[in-house]
């Protein structure tokens, strides 16, 4: 196979948007990767373009000759523009393989070890703000069939946590855990907002609550920390959505300090680099849990990566998003009562509908970590992603 075309699309979700890649080769087939690199997207769409050239003229079936020739001759190594680009350029050629042999991505890397793989939610407490609201939310998701759910409770807080910040996240705790009432697992996100002092005494207080983990919660750029936090206290750590390639990895993984890897596909560098991650991740007895909060492609590359990995645990799934989802993508991976079966459908299993991108054209979105809007994610109208298909 050889290259016609290469062209990207920049979609608006509300929250975000999405930056999708359309390869097409020479004879006809084409193939969808993802870069969603939310806030930076017309950067990356422009890092995706850098690469077409070398693309041209080479047999596209040698995904990992290009990625490393392509990675090599970056120089500039690492960082999430290059890496997201790669990334989506990389699941495109997957997808184009996979399609020319007719064959889904997850059998060209070994086959499945798992059917289907549990989910948990994300998305679920969209616009509430209090102890109650919360607590009401994590009721629905549950009855939806989510074995987890995952959320934000620090507010507006960044470094530090005083003392009334930390009674009032954990005042959100209680009131779903004790909502909840064992029906579905807890997992907090941080989203990197703390120093090591406030860390640990969140860690601390978490303790109480049996959470499946506590994730980023330590502000970039000292994988040391986690080392420290992980001897100071007994809650369960994550990082890794902002960490890129096998070598950012190697350093986490070296520490033996957290106890959940979270790359992300449309991130690290692509399918075969987060399968690779996730091996090293199995060879140090930890679980491989992807960071998967974007579109449609990132999402179905994920679901192909649960399909053979061994070590995968739990699904990322936006349990609500915008309504204008499945007007754009088809998606042969379902989710139905908290579990994703796995698609096998060539390819990853998702169609895009170019037509129908053009009615989300960009929107600037900006971050909304340390706003107070943060539980503000999706349109008003916006009815739960699955409530029909999981009631």
């Amino acid at each position: 196979m050889r290259l016609r075309s290469l062209t990207t699309h920049i979609v608006d979700a509300y929250r975000t948007n999405w930056v999708l890649v359309r390869l097409e080769s020479e004879d006809g087939l084409h193939g969808w990767g993802e870069a969603t690199l939310e806030y930076r997207e017309h950067v990356v769409e422009q890092a995706v373009h850098a690469l077409d050239a070398g693309l041209r003229d080479r047999p596209l079936e040698d995904i990992q000759r290009w990625w490393q020739e392509a990675y090599r001759d970056a120089y500039w190594r690492g960082g999430a523009v290059l890496t997201s680009a790669l990334s989506a350029v990389e699941m495109a050629l997957w997808v184009l393989k996979g399609k020319s042999l007719g064959v889904p991505v997850h059998q060209l890397l070994g086959g499945r070890v798992r059917d289907e793989v549990p989910c948990y939610a994300n998305a679920w407490f969209a616009g509430a703000k209090s102890p109650q609201e919360f607590a009401e939310h994590a009721v629905k998701a549950a009855d939806w069939g989510y074995r987890a759910l995952k959320w934000d409770p620090f507010g507006t807080a960044f470094r530090d946590l005083p003392g009334a910040g930390l009674r009032d996240a954990m005042a959100v705790v209680e009131a779903v855990v004790g909502a909840l009432a064992g029906r579905a697992d807890v997992i907090i996100e941080a989203h990197g907002r703390f120093e090591l002092p406030a860390a640990q005494r969140i860690a601390k207080a978490l303790e109480d609550y049996d959470i499946l983990w506590l994730e980023e919660p330590l502000i970039p750029g000292d994988l040391g920390n986690y080392a420290r936090l992980r001897d100071r206290v007994a809650t369960p750590l994550s990082a890794g959505e902002r960490l890129y390639t096998r070598w950012d990895f190697r350093e986490l993984f070296a520490s033996r300090s957290v106890d959940v890897v979270q790359p992300d596909v449309s991130h690290a560098g692509g399918i075969w680099e987060t399968r690779t991650i996730a091996a090293m991740a199995e060879a140090a007895q930890l679980a491989f849990a992807p960071h998967n909060p974007s579109g449609p492609v990132a999402n179905a590359a994920t679901v192909q990566l649960a399909a053979c990995a061994p070590n995968f645990t739990y699904l990322e799934t936006m349990a609500t998003d915008v309504p204008w989802r499945s007007a754009v993508a088809q998606e042969a991976s379902t989710i139905s009562r908290g579990v994703a079966r796995i698609a096998d459908a060539p390819g990853l299993g998702v169609e895009i509908d170019v037509a129908a991108l053009a009615a989300h054209p960009y929107r600037r979105h900006d971050l909304r970590h340390y706003t107070g809007a943060l539980t503000d994610i999706q349109p008003i109208d916006a009815a739960a992603r699955h409530e029909g298909a999981q009631a």
